[in-house]
């Protein structure tokens, strides 16, 4: 039994729910995890196999509850404030920084640094949940420490105010005071109050079922209402109901309001006489809530439908850690060698050659249960000089040995090329540099050329397991077809240059999700390169693809038959769930009309399947079978590379070039120390002239994507722009 399963066990032994999370990532990939209730008997479906453990909180067991000091204040202050438990955790960086409580404490309650909205302590509960031994961090492989101390049981609201007291302490350390907008964290739901019949607690309760704002759908209506309910309705002070928006209501607006703004509605609301006694809300009985039917017509704007508000802006993963960059045989032994020889080895780059010749190798030869095959459209981001080419190079030296140089291509220069070279040779291997360059001739191109290319490309990704018809020629005998084309790309290009070079139609289209990209992080250190003999490992297994040949008779180089590539049992439970999991994501984004998502999401599957496939291919290539160990790196890599991109393409890729220029001045911002530059300094980096600035600035502030701040100082206050959190 292994070290993981052993520890679900003994968890849900001491009534505590455990959840699977995969290798590499901080949390459940499965969806809807937070409802999973597993019995001892379900426990080795999930847990007998590599990866982390994680606890959910709350009612999955019985009031466990996670407090989390994510800054080196709120470590150092616990003992001081946190009431004594036997049950702490944490990890070698950071000692003890997780307590354990029992508490029926209702939500998570998250509390941030007020200026830089870093994370400084949350109090974890139902809809959280928190990694335990023996899991291991997912950026440093840090062990976690396993849980085993019997936690303290302590009210609720003892445990929330030690939280909300160590916040206040790290705040007043780092700035002096507490500022007003700060000195609570909003709680995602109402904040449990001890006397729950308290009228705070009913006008929280009454704010929380109120729609928040939304910019350009009734915004000030929305804020105007909610702050007459609490004047009016509750009776309570201005500064009572100004802080309670500002805590509770606030943080839920998009974009929220400037506490200026926020105060004035408040005052608004309070001067302006309304037609039903002051205090008609509080004075009715407290059963009367919300969820009880109370009619709140008079007073509330009309919510905004779901479906209509702006989209929220996908969380950024970070680009794909080099942990994930490696399949063990045929393409770690490239990689290894690639980055041996380079002159500047790069480790992203040597993992896209080496699984682009392994592709591109087994084109057309192999296949799995579900007729997936080999084919990838691979690109990789480095800027200039950071060693994309050296890949490339030895890619061409391995398919020159054994005889398999005929198959290599390096520029598209037109979409009858390409069908023209499949033709002759079925398998080929494209390597391609500046494929930004190809993108922005296609989206400025005035003739059919260059959008033949993509519509050629487009085709033959979705064809490698059918029969390709080639073009009719005029005057010319019947075209033939290609009988399951196998087209590798293997592409490099400058990061902003190939999302720039991206349109809308593109991100739609099927091209975008198509694409595996593997993202560069800064140059790599140079080293001395050198001459070095192919290894024979490496020549062995290219010779062995290249001597292999499915079907039979004369024409299995036509008409191949390929061979089938079973999946274990583990492997093919798995895969069921990232088909269940890749579903659930695709119906969220067609709910939200988001036609990005929907197009990124459907090609999840398939490109999962493909590269399990690959990964039993390079592990072993004489007998292959896709396992658990395959499924499960395929799927850590679909997944963060599929959220990456999501991210990357809503900040980058732009409708037309005043967007672009929006894009281009919040990605400034957002790679500023605390997302803030002065007006000076954004200038400058912007290189426009004043009045576009000024436009700029002008609509983003607009559109609650920026805030605009005054910094006293001698003469002329300090402009600041800060980009607003999503």
């Amino acid at each position: 039994m292994n070290e993981l399963l052993q520890a679900a066990q003994y968890y849900l032994s001491r009534g505590w729910m455990p959840v699977y999370v995969p290798p590499g990532v901080k949390g459940p990939s499965r969806h809807g995890w937070e409802k999973l209730r597993l019995t001892e008997s379900e426990l080795p479906r999930h847990f007998n196999r590599p990866g982390n453990i994680g606890i959910i909180l709350g009612d999955a067991s019985h009031n466990l509850v996670d407090v989390d000091l994510d800054c080196p204040e709120a470590l150092e202050l616990a003992d001081q404030y946190l009431p004594a438990t036997p049950a702490v955790t944490g990890r070698p960086s950071a000692p003890r920084s997780h307590r354990w409580y029992v508490s029926d404490v209702p939500a998570i309650k998250q509390f941030r640094d007020p200026r830089t909205r870093e994370m400084i302590i949350e109090l974890r509960s139902n809809g959280g949940q928190t990694l335990v031994g023996p899991s291991r961090h997912d950026e440093t492989g840090e062990p976690y420490d396993c849980l085993d101390g019997e936690p303290a049981h302590v009210p609720a609201d003892v445990l929330a105010a030690a939280v909300q007291g160590i916040y206040e302490a790290v705040v007043r350390r780092r700035y002096g005071d507490i500022p007003q907008k700060c000195s609570s964290a909003p709680p995602t739901t109402p904040t449990h109050v001890a006397d729950a019949d308290s009228v705070e607690r009913r006008a929280l309760a009454y704010l929380q079922a109120m729609p928040a704002a939304v910019s350009g759908q009734g915004g000030h209506s929305a804020t105007y209402s909610a702050a007459t309910v609490l004047v009016h309705g509750f009776a309570l002070s201005t500064g009572q109901a100004f802080s309670m928006l500002l805590a509770h209501y606030n943080p839920r607006c998009q974009p929220p309001w400037k506490e200026k703004e926020l105060r004035h509605k408040v005052e608004d609301a309070a001067k302006k006489p309304h037609d039903k006694p002051l205090g008609w809300l509080r004075d009715q009985t407290p059963a009367a809530e919300p969820a009880d039917g109370m009619d709140l017509s008079g007073i509330m704007a009309k919510a905004v439908p779901q479906d209509e508000r702006p989209l929220a802006a996908p969380e950024d993963p970070g680009p794909i850690p080099e942990s994930m960059l490696r399949v063990p045989g045929l393409v770690s032994e490239v990689m290894d060698y690639t980055l041996a020889t380079a002159p500047y080895p790069n480790v992203a780059m040597a993992f896209c050659g080496a699984l682009a010749v392994q592709a591109y190798l087994a084109g057309r030869k192999v296949r799995d249960s579900g007729d997936n095959r080999t084919n990838l459209y691979l690109l990789g981001l480095a800027y200039s000089a950071a060693g994309k080419d050296w890949p490339r190079k030895v890619n061409t030296r391995i398919l020159h040995e054994v005889g398999l140089a005929d198959g290599l291509g390096d520029r598209f220069a037109s979409g009858e090329g390409i069908q023209d070279a499949l033709y002759v040779t079925p398998s080929m291997l494209f390597q391609t540099d500046e494929i930004d360059g190809m993108l922005q001739s296609i989206n400025k191109a005035k003739d059919a050329r260059h959008e033949n290319v993509m519509g050629t490309v487009l085709t033959l990704y979705s064809a490698s397991n059918t029969v390709y018809p080639m073009r009719r020629k005029a005057g010319k005998e019947p075209p033939g077809a290609v009988d399951q084309p196998s087209l590798v790309i293997f592409g490099t290009a400058i990061p902003n240059h190939y999302y720039e070079s991206l349109s809308e139609r593109m991100l739609t289209n099927g091209f975008f999700a198509r694409m595996l990209i593997v993202e560069s992080g800064p140059r790599p250190k140079g080293q001395e390169a050198r001459v070095e003999e192919l290894p024979q490992r490496i020549l062995a297994a290219a010779k062995w693809w290249a001597d292999f040949h499915p079907g039979t008779g004369n024409l299995e180089d036509w008409h191949p038959v390929p061979r089938v590539v079973e999946h274990t049992e583990e492997g093919r439970d798995l895969l069921v769930e990232v088909r269940e999991e890749a579903d659930a994501e695709y119906a969220k984004a067609e709910q939200r009309k988001d036609s990005v998502g929907t197009t990124v999401w459907g090609r999840v599957n398939e490109q999962t399947r493909k590269l399990a496939l690959i990964h039993a291919l390079s592990e072993n290539h004489v007998e292959p079978v896709i396992g658990l160990a395959a499924v499960q790196w395929a799927r850590a890599f679909v997944m963060h590379q599929t959220r990456r991109m999501l991210f990357m393409a809503q900040n980058h890729v732009a409708d037309n070039p005043f967007h672009a220029a929006c894009l281009k001045l919040q990605e400034k911002l957002r790679e500023a120390p605390g997302r803030t530059l002065q007006h000076s300094v954004l200038l400058k980096r912007m290189k426009l002239d004043a009045k576009t600035f000024a436009e700029l600035i002008m609509t983003l502030d607009q559109q609650g994507d920026i805030e605009i701040l005054m910094a006293p100082r001698a003469g002329t206050p300090k402009r600041l722009y800060r980009l607003r959190e999503v």
